[in-house]
């Protein structure tokens, strides 16, 4: 488990290889949230990082921000072993209840190997029964009274992003990243610096640019993000200003069958 200087005490993550997963609660604490489960075959990994941190507890929940498969390719085994109710938002449970799949990847928006890879990636929903629930409408979290879930369509229909007022952490899943995750190698170096969401994944560009607008406007002072180091103060509202300012410029690929549609 990684944590920061730059973030507050009850936030920590796991770079579970090209995805992270988030830990919301203070060190020893028995009340805790699991915030995405990363790729398949590190449910292990998460479960020791969870130990070090937390001891023996479980997690009250686990709070997806959307369904990809670098987000929920753990979950399944974690389950098995914790028995805790999963939440999403209401348009994401068609992919987390088999009855529907994600678009495969698009290798034409170029950047790197991981684009040009991406229709290798899973891109089929899963079956996570009557364990999956909807997240409340009021935008309230369960477990986390002092956090709210934002709407912030685009990478997915129902993708959200967790936001903190007190302190104005954010969680922004894939909303927009801190590296360039179309590259392996911006990927294995970890060079920070904030882009849109992953392109080879995301079909509709103009509700991303909306969503970024919005987290935008939420002046993060801290954020973690579904890939990439976390980011915080002057760094952040600048980076973040201006890629909602330049999103056609700086997210949005020249091509692409997601571009096209």
């Amino acid at each position: 488990m990684e944590r920061t200087e730059q973030l507050p005490e009850d936030l920590s993550y796991l770079r579970a290889l090209i995805a992270n997963v988030i830990f919301i609660g203070k060190p020893d604490s028995q009340d805790w949230v699991l915030v995405d489960t990363g790729i398949a075959t590190f449910a292990d990994n998460i479960r020791n990082a969870a130990r070090g941190r937390f001891g023996d507890s479980r997690p009250k929940a686990i709070l997806l921000t959307h369904g990809h498969f670098d987000h929920v390719g753990s979950i399944e085994e974690l389950l098995a072993d914790w028995d805790v109710p999963v939440y999403a938002h209401e348009k994401e449970l068609p992919y987390l209840t088999g009855r529907a799949d994600y678009p495969p990847g698009d290798p034409l928006v170029g950047g790197g190997l991981m684009a040009a890879v991406s229709p290798l990636y899973p891109h089929r929903g899963i079956d996570l029964g009557t364990s999956v629930k909807a997240l409340p409408g009021d935008g309230s979290v369960p477990f986390l009274p002092e956090w709210k879930w934002i709407a912030t369509p685009g990478h997915t229909q129902g993708h959200i992003s967790l936001f903190r007022d007190k302190d104005k952490a954010l969680i922004a899943g894939d909303a927009f990243i801190t590296v360039k995750q179309e590259s392996a190698l911006e990927v294995m170096t970890q060079h920070k610096e904030i882009h849109g969401p992953p392109a080879y994944f995301t079909p509709d560009w103009k509700q991303s640019w909306d969503s970024v607008k919005r987290l935008e406007q939420l002046k993060p002072e801290y954020a973690i993000t579904g890939h990439g180091l976390p980011m915080a103060g002057e760094e952040l509202r600048r980076g973040l200003e201006k890629l909602s300012r330049d999103f056609d410029k700086m997210a949005i690929p020249d091509q692409g069958r997601y571009v096209r549609s």
